[in-house]
C-alpha cells in the first residue's frame, strides 16, 4: 500500500534528523570533559582535512581533562592548530607527543548561554521534522488527486504522518531537557 510506504519514509527521514541531532548535541560541552567535544574537529593532514578522531586517540582521563595523542606525531602542530581556531575556547598543551585541553568548569552565564543553544538547535530539528511531515502530507494528496489512493487512504496516511510528527517532536523535546539538564547539574 503506498501510504505505508510514504508513512516509512517520513519516519527514516525524521529518524535521520534525531541522529543529526544527537550528534549536535554531543558537542555541545557541559561541566564535564568529553571527547566529542574535539573529535570533529578536522585539522590538515597531508593537505586534507580530517577529523581528530581519525588522527588520534582521545581520551578523558580526569573529568576535566581531555588527552589527544596523535596516531603520526608529526602532525602535533597541525592539531594544535586546529583546536586554537576552533570555536571550544580551550587552550591546548603540548606535552611531548600528546596534546592536554583543561575543561574549566562553566560559569552560570556560559551554561545559560549553552542551554538556549541547546533549545535553539532543538527548535531547528522540531522545524525539520514539521518540514518532513508537510513534505509527506503534500505526496499523500498528490496520490490520492492522481487516483493511486483512496479518499479514506489519505486520511488514515495523514493520521499517521501526525502521530509520527507529534512522537518525534515530543523525543526531540525531551533529549533537548536531558541535555539541558546536564548542562545545569554539572
Amino acid at each position: 500500500m503506498p501510504t505505508k510506504q510514504t508513512v516509512s519514509q517520513a519516519e527514516s527521514k525524521i529518524n535521520k534528523t534525531l541522529d543529526v541531532l544527537h550528534d549536535e548535541l554531543k558537542t555541545i560541552r557541559t561541566g564535564r570533559a568529553s571527547t566529542a567535544l574535539v573529535e570533529h574537529i578536522k585539522a590538515e593532514y597531508y593537505g586534507a582535512p580530517t577529523p581528530l578522531r581519525q588522527m588520534a586517540a582521545l581520551a578523558t582521563p580526569q573529568p576535566d581533562t581531555i588527552v589527544i595523542k596523535p596516531f603520526d606525531p608529526s602532525c602535533l602542530k597541525e592539531i594544535e592548530k586546529a583546536i586554537k581556531n576552533s570555536d571550544l575556547s580551550l587552550a591546548p598543551i603540548v606535552d611531548g607527543k600528546l596534546i592536554r585541553l583543561n575543561v574549566p568548569p562553566l560559569s552560570d552565564e556560559r551554561r545559560k548561554q549553552l542551554v538556549q543553544q541547546v533549545r535553539q538547535t532543538g527548535e531547528q530539528t522540531k522545524v525539520t521534522v514539521r518540514n518532513i511531515r508537510r513534505d509527506a502530507i503534500k505526496h499523500l494528496e498528490k496520490q490520492e488527486k492522481d487516483k493511486d489512493i483512496t479518499e479514506d487512504d489519505l486520511t488514515h496516511g495523514k493520521k499517521q504522518v501526525d502521530e509520527l510528527t507529534k512522537k518525534y517532536t515530543d523525543k526531540v523535546d525531551e533529549m533537548v531537557k536531558h541535555k539541558s539538564d546536564e548542562i545545569m547539574l554539572e
